[in-house]
C-alpha cells in the first residue's frame, strides 16, 4: 500500500489517497471522493507512513472511457457555467459565476462563485436542477480562491504561488510588510487577486527574529568613531548604517555589522 498524491483539473492543491496499483507521475486515474468517482492525474508517489490518517482510494488507473467521460465534462462544466450565469442575472442575484465541476458520473455539480455579500440563491438551485439535471452545490469563494483557479502571472515573472504549489492559504497581514521594510503602496504588495501576495510570508520568520536583535531605526548605539543614531537597517546582511557627529561637529556616516556593534557595546558596558 501506498501514498498517492493527486491533482485535480480544476483545483491545484494535491490531495493524497491510497493505492496497491504501480502507478507513476502523470498517470490518470479514477479517485473516490466525496463527490463520487473523480478524474485526477497522479503528481507523486510516496511509501504511506504508519501514522497517517485515513484517505480515500485510488480506485483505478484511468480507461479510455474514463477519459472520455472525462471530456465529456469539461464540456458540461462550461455550459454549466455559462447557464448558471444566465440565471442568475434574470433573478437579479449579485454574483459572478467562476467556474463548475462535474463528478465523474454527472451526478453532482459544484460551481463556485464570487460576490460581495451574502446571496440568497435557493431559487437558482431549483431552476438550475431541472436545467442541468443533477445535485447541485452552489459555494461562495474568495478572491484568493478565484485566483487559484484561473492561474496568472505574478508581478516577480512566475505563476502565482496559489496557482502553482501552496497547499492552503497561510494569513498574510500588513505587518509582515512593515517587518520587512517593504513599501506600504497596496499595488506593489498585492498580488493578482487583489489581497496581500502570499509570498510575505515565507521570510517573514526570518525578519521576526532579525528584528528582535538589530539595533531599532534611530536608537543610539556606540560605535569606534563615537555614539550614533541607526538611519537604517538591512536585515538580510544583518548590517546598520550609523550617523555620527563628531567631536570637531562634522557628521559621518558608517555601515557597521551587527557582530561589530554588539562587540563594541558590550566592551563599552563593561
Amino acid at each position: 500500500m501506498q501514498r498517492v498524491d493527486c491533482r485535480f483539473r480544476i483545483n491545484p492543491k494535491v490531495y493524497s489517497f491510497v493505492s496497491d496499483l504501480s502507478l507513476k507521475k502523470g498517470d490518470e486515474v479514477v479517485v473516490q471522493t466525496s463527490m463520487g468517482e473523480g478524474f485526477a492525474v497522479v503528481e507523486r508517489v510516496a511509501p504511506l507512513a504508519t501514522d497517517e490518517g485515513k484517505f480515500k482510494r485510488v480506485l483505478r488507473l484511468a480507461t479510455e472511457q474514463d477519459k472520455r467521460q472525462n471530456e465529456k465534462m469539461v464540456e458540461r462544466e462550461r455550459d454549466a457555467v455559462k447557464t448558471t450565469q444566465s440565471m442568475a442575472d434574470k433573478l437579479k442575484l449579485e454574483m459572478n459565476v467562476v467556474n463548475a465541476e462535474f463528478s465523474l458520473d454527472g451526478s453532482k455539480v459544484i460551481i463556485d462563485f464570487i460576490a460581495e455579500d451574502r446571496v440568497d440563491f435557493r431559487g437558482l438551485v431549483k431552476d438550475l436542477a431541472t436545467a442541468l439535471r443533477s445535485r447541485i452545490e452552489l459555494r461562495q469563494i474568495g478572491t484568493r480562491d478565484q485566483a487559484r483557479m484561473v492561474g496568472g502571472i505574478g508581478i516577480c515573472g512566475r505563476v502565482c504561488c496559489c496557482a502553482s504549489h501552496l497547499k492552503d492559504f497561510e494569513k498574510v497581514s500588513i505587518k509582515m510588510a512593515k517587518v520587512q521594510g517593504l513599501s506600504l503602496n497596496p499595488t506593489k504588495i498585492s498580488g493578482a487577486c487583489g489581497r496581500l501576495m502570499c509570498c510575505l510570508e515565507y521570510e517573514n520568520p526570518y525578519y521576526e527574529e532579525m528584528s528582535k536583535v538589530m539595533p531599532r531605526l534611530n536608537s543610539k548605539v556606540n560605535t569606534p568613531e563615537g555614539q550614533g543614531v541607526v538611519i537604517y537597517e538591512n536585515l538580510l546582511k544583518k548590517m546598520v548604517s550609523v550617523r555620527i557627529e563628531t567631536s570637531d561637529g562634522s557628521t559621518i556616516f558608517r555601515d557597521y555589522t551587527l557582530e561589530d556593534i554588539n562587540k563594541f557595546n558590550k566592551t563599552k558596558e563593561k
